[in-house]
């Protein structure tokens, strides 16, 4: 490590952890390549970890992924508790399981921010699922959503699973097989049970990928279809 403590004054004790997790013996961690601080460096490989806000890094890996294999870690939580902890002591007061569970389809929430990296040859996306821990802290300056309780940190409990993209290929199977030769996004949104402005984002970030291209409009709705690719078949990752 070049600079102990570097990224990890201001980062979740989630992201931290994964960090750890993922690392591997003879990694470097927290290392300074390009004139930017990198989570790992694993060999000739870049790897980056990032929890959320993917417009925070896209400027950074524009730049490095010209250079060297990038690879970007995004976990989704498939199980979250919520732990509730007093303002001064901090001693959990309560724990409950969230009803909300993570899908692989809230990666295009943040993808959205540079879906055109996806065509670069160095760069590669590997989706972790996890469990985790919310913490929330009964300050009385958090949103009131949550009563005002303050979200301050998230906490890795598990790793449970994984999944790699490695090329635009790996992105065509995001779209269902049943698709009508032309749809809207709310034909879409249908079809994978995901809110419209999801499958908007998602429409947006496939046709990035040249996935997808417009074809005319169905009333003021753009109507997309597939451009066919020869080794892409639709709804090989779809979940």
């Amino acid at each position: 490590m070049d600079k102990p403590g570097i990224g990890t004054l201001q980062e979740s004790s989630l992201h931290n952890a994964l960090k750890k997790w993922y690392a591997r013996p003879g990694d470097l961690l927290e290392t300074k390549v390009g004139g930017y601080w990198i989570d790992i460096v694993r060999g000739d490989q870049l790897i980056e970890i990032q929890t959320k806000n993917f417009s925070s890094i896209r400027k950074k890996l524009e730049r490095l992924v010209k250079d060297h294999p990038v690879r970007l870690v995004y976990p989704i939580a498939v199980e979250r508790w919520i732990l509730r902890i007093a303002n001064i002591s901090e001693q959990v007061l309560s724990t409950r399981k969230s009803p909300k569970r993570g899908k692989i389809l809230d990666l295009f929430s943040e993808l959205v921010r540079f879906p055109h990296l996806v065509i670069e040859p160095n760069f590669s996306l590997e989706i972790l699922y996890i469990q985790e821990e919310a913490v929330w802290q009964d300050d009385g300056r958090g949103s009131w959503r949550r009563k005002h309780w303050s979200l301050i940190d998230h906490r890795l409990v598990n790793v449970i699973g994984s999944r790699e993209f490695h090329s635009v290929e790996d992105y065509y199977g995001f779209l269902p097989p049943d698709l009508p030769q032309e749809f809207t996004v709310q034909d879409l949104a249908g079809r994978i049970n995901t809110p419209g402005w999801l499958a908007n984002k998602m429409a947006y970030s496939l046709r990035q990928m040249g996935i997808l291209e417009v074809v005319g409009k169905k009333r003021q709705a753009y109507l997309y279809a597939i451009k066919e690719h020869a080794s892409a078949t639709p709804g090989g990752t779809h979940i």
